[in-house]
């Protein structure tokens, strides 16, 4: 897909510059910019599945607590 953006002259020069001491041209910085932007965007969807998930899921302890003596003890 080929998109078009408008961008000031000064900050595409910039940008070449940055993109080109990073060893890559500014068309494959920007792919690469979106591809993050769209994994982050994926992770927090994820994350905040996860979090309602575990937020609706009911603990079943039956009055258990973390006893940290316990928990070192050696068989």
């Amino acid at each position: 897909m080929n998109i078009t953006l408008s961008v000031d002259e000064r900050i595409a020069d910039e940008a070449r510059r940055a993109a080109r001491a990073m060893g890559k041209s500014l068309n494959q910085a920007v792919r690469d910019y979106l591809e993050q932007l769209a994994r982050a965007q994926q992770l927090q969807e994820q994350l905040d599945a996860f979090e309602a998930s575990a937020l609706a899921t009911p603990g079943h302890l039956r009055g258990w607590k973390f006893d940290r003596e316990e928990a070192n003890r050696r068989a």
